[in-house]
């Protein structure tokens, strides 16, 4: 895992979610919903694991839920505080820098009001503050973190100007959960399990008493296995947060000096104070970012692109183009624990190269 440097997308799996994981495949297989002794032990599985999670987010039990996912978390909280809402309106305030997920949700389920960032991806409050006082308005988000560039976001304030308005808020902590601690002031709140090092398909929901939603007249099948293994890794990384955030901070500060002083022409993108331990991307003028995605990886590092540019989309990241800054040759690298200081020295090494090999491969030379 030493070349692996996409956490954001997915941690590798935390030691104690394996651990917790295999233990309950072999305790938690029978449904908790039922009344015989397998059922009784599975469904004791579950309140544990739920209230393991509540703890870790300072959140009552009762509020939480465990959804499919980080994708459908974020689906279920639009759609359903939006019908639940309904007789106020359908307008959904959200900055122009939310994940892919909350915009899509929130197009098919409301009216989507966006509001503009700042050069490094941070909302505009004075905009965000009219936006939610509009009659209509049944929803407003805002991100802990930004997924791509790291900036976080001002949740409280927003919090208070929706609060002073009587729209519930949003939050997707997805990137900050088991890396900073929760915000406070929302309504609702989504998080996804493969973030902090459990495993994929887990989701977490939390919705404020008090708040209108209205759940789904059909919901899924926990995966109890995956919810206790999630449970078990979000409680070890949150032990260990505050450490590991500093040791992280300081890669990324090494990152972005040694970035910005040997690649030309380079640009390191999102908030360098107010932002994520363990995020940094950065655009490289002259460099198709599919391009070097596959360069970086044929010399042993997995990186993600800041830009959500595809073959089947051919639309540059809407994060990035909401900010100002390049939309063309991003990189995003974002650390895990198993990420050392030779790691990224090695990465630093070869960068540089690589960057100029693309580069006079595409023509371009003389930087």
């Amino acid at each position: 895992m030493s070349g692996y440097l996409d956490a954001a997308t997915a941690a590798p799996l935390h030691p104690v979610a394996r651990q917790a994981l295999l233990a309950a495949l072999e305790d938690g297989w029978a449904d908790p919903g039922k009344l015989y002794t397998q059922a009784r032990r599975a469904r004791q599985l579950l309140d544990a694991a739920r209230q393991a999670t509540a703890e870790a987010l300072a959140v009552p039990a009762e509020e939480l839920h465990f959804t499919a996912g980080g994708t459908d978390a974020v689906h279920l909280a639009i759609t359903g505080t939006i019908e639940g809402r309904r007789r106020v309106g359908s307008g959904f305030v959200h900055p122009a820098v939310e994940h892919s997920a909350v915009l899509k949700a929130g197009a098919a389920a409301g009216r989507p009001v966006e509001v503009p960032v700042d050069r490094v991806g941070r909302v505009d409050l004075d905009a965000f503050g009219a936006a939610v006082r509009a009659p209509g308005v049944a929803l407003a988000a805002v991100q802990s973190a930004n997924h791509e560039v790291g900036t976080v976001q001002p949740v409280a304030a927003a919090a208070e100007l929706c609060a002073e308005a009587g729209v519930p808020l949003l939050v997707d902590a997805a990137q900050s959960v088991g890396r900073m601690a929760v915000p406070r002031g929302w309504s609702l709140l989504a998080a996804s399990a493969r973030k902090w090092g459990g495993p994929a398909g887990v989701g977490v929901l939390v919705v404020r008493r008090g708040t209108r939603w209205e759940p789904p007249a059909l919901s899924h099948t926990v995966d109890l296995p995956a919810v206790v293994a999630a449970a078990a890794s979000l409680r070890a990384v949150v032990a260990t947060a505050p450490a590991e955030a500093a040791r992280q901070s300081a890669l990324v500060d090494r990152l972005r000096a040694g970035i910005a002083a040997t690649v030309p022409d380079v640009e390191v993108v999102g908030d360098p104070d107010e932002r994520l331990p363990h995020i940094i991307t950065f655009s490289c003028l002259y460099v198709d970012g599919e391009a070097i995605l596959h360069e970086l990886d044929r010399l042993g590092f997995a990186v993600s692109s800041g830009s959500a540019c595809t073959s089947d989309t051919l639309r540059p990241s809407h994060v990035l183009a909401a900010m100002g800054v390049l939309t063309h040759g991003n990189v995003r690298v974002s650390l895990h624990p198993g990420v050392s200081d030779e790691d990224v020295a090695r990465f630093l090494a070869v960068l540089p190269d690589a960057v100029a090999r693309l580069r006079s491969q595409a023509g371009v030379v003389g930087l």
